[in-house]
């Protein structure tokens, strides 16, 4: 009687888990969907500029170097020294909270843009805007880590990073459109925000519809239960601070080394291209604004997208295959892709023959960005992994965004001296920092394998 009534009562509980479980999965890919449609704003509102380099050059008199300033310098050195604290505050505190206070502030600093009359105030928005940004990734990389096995980590991470490819494309095409639909207008007349030239109002339009999406975090997404906490000898969850952090570190240096490093030089191939391309077409082949958007928007929008998701893929591939250097694994054999049409495809006299370089250095360029993520959250205990995240976007958009990019102007501007070699600077900066990143993650391929080992023995 007991067995029967036991089995009565079985048979829909494990119904009951198991629509459950479904209804986890489902809001899981919710969170990570609204959180790529946040990384998709993002980068909308920090690549649209690449877009507007010649009006916005010509409105406030500012030099290549200047604006690699604003592109680069003024976003970056914010966003990577605010990521530290605010991550620190991820690992502690409401992450979504965190997330939905930081999609408002940088989508009101990127209005703030489009209403700057000067170098100094553009420069002051942009470190706004990166400000706000900090506040996205590393608590967002944290809750996956949470919601998810890390069999399918790298999926969820990589559809999280096609946010930020569909945003410089959108970018693009938008920046693109706006340019060519106002091009005859030098003012308009904007409700609220005055007289605008277009470049402003392209800023004021890609800045507000952030505001809502920060709402709907607020309102919507729920903290996940912290997993895979160190714990005390008592058995209660350990508190942790950034002391503990760089020991984490110091105790993996040369997986942190590689890894860190490796990386970075792999994102400075990626973001001078994305930040030095319009440039480069417009100048070498009279391309217009709206036709480079066009064209570079559909590039990203295509082989980087599908560049992120097969690196995320390849990622789960080999984990699945027992491969414990799985992310760094993939890393080698992008950069090893990416070279040859890093180092050609703006050294041809043919446009068509160019794009056709540029997509495949686009796909191999995006691999980094699931998978880079995705090596810090399975090494990291849960309560490092925000903050561990953070250091690495600190160095990483320091260097590979701030000195990166820069970079290529600095060439422009005092050794060639001609804004029309800007392709000649790109490939200079971009092949240099592809041989380091291939020298750096092949090297920490068995460095981090060990640091696996190591950390779960089991």
């Amino acid at each position: 009687m007991i067995k029967s009534e036991s089995q009565v009562v079985e048979e829909p509980t494990h119904t009951h888990s198991h629509t459950s479980s479904e209804k986890a999965g489902l809001y899981s890919w919710y969170v990570v969907l609204l959180c790529m449609v946040a990384y998709i704003f993002s980068f909308i509102d920090r690549q649209i500029l690449a877009l507007m380099i010649e009006p916005i050059k010509a409105d406030l008199h500012i030099t290549d170097t200047q604006f690699s300033l604003l592109h680069g310098l003024a976003f970056s050195l914010f966003y990577a020294f605010m990521g530290l604290p605010l991550a620190y505050i991820a690992d502690r505190f409401s992450r979504p909270k965190l997330i939905a206070i930081g999609i408002v502030f940088w989508s009101v600093a990127t209005v703030a843009c489009g209403l700057s009359k000067n170098f100094i105030h553009l420069f002051l928005s942009r470190m706004g805007v990166g400000v706000g940004e900090a506040a996205l990734s590393p608590a967002a990389y944290s809750m996956f880590s949470d919601m998810f096995s890390k069999e399918k980590l790298g999926r969820a991470v990589a559809v999280y990073s096609i946010g930020s490819f569909v945003g410089g494309g959108i970018a693009f095409l938008v920046g693109g459109y706006i340019i060519g639909l106002l091009k005859d207008m030098t003012l308009i007349s904007v409700p609220v925000f005055g007289m605008l030239k277009p470049w402003q109002l392209a800023f004021v339009i890609v800045g507000l519809p952030g505001v809502v999406i920060g709402l709907l975090v607020l309102l919507t997404v729920k903290d996940p239960k912290r997993k895979g906490q160190k714990v005390d000898a008592n058995g209660q969850v350990a508190k942790v601070s950034l002391k503990d952090t760089f020991a984490f570190l110091g105790k993996h240096r040369k997986t942190f080394t590689c890894h860190y490093l490796g990386f970075t030089f792999y994102a400075m191939a990626l973001y001078c291209i994305i930040s030095w391309a319009p440039a480069f077409y417009i100048r070498k082949f009279g391309l217009t604004p709206t036709e480079a958007g066009y064209m570079l928007g559909t590039v990203l929008l295509v082989a980087n997208c599908l560049g992120v998701w097969v690196a995320g893929w390849l990622n789960d591939h080999f984990i699945k295959k027992g491969r414990k250097d799985a992310p760094m694994l993939v890393g080698v054999i992008g950069i090893a892709g990416l070279i040859i049409p890093m180092l050609t495809f703006t050294h041809t006299d043919s446009l068509v023959l160019s794009v056709v370089l540029l997509v495949p250095a686009m796909f191999f360029a995006s691999f980094p960005m699931p998978i880079s993520t995705t090596a810090m959250q399975m090494l990291a205990p849960n309560q490092l992994r925000a903050q561990i995240s953070a250091i690495f976007l600190l160095i990483s958009n320091l260097v590979a965004v701030g000195i990166g990019t820069t970079l290529v102007a600095l060439i422009t501007d005092k050794v060639f001296t001609n804004p029309a070699m800007v392709g000649s600077s790109l490939t200079i900066v971009g092949t240099v920092a592809c041989v380091l990143t291939f020298i750096l993650l092949q090297r920490g391929c068995k460095a981090f394998s060990n640091s696996m080992e190591s950390e779960y023995k089991n």
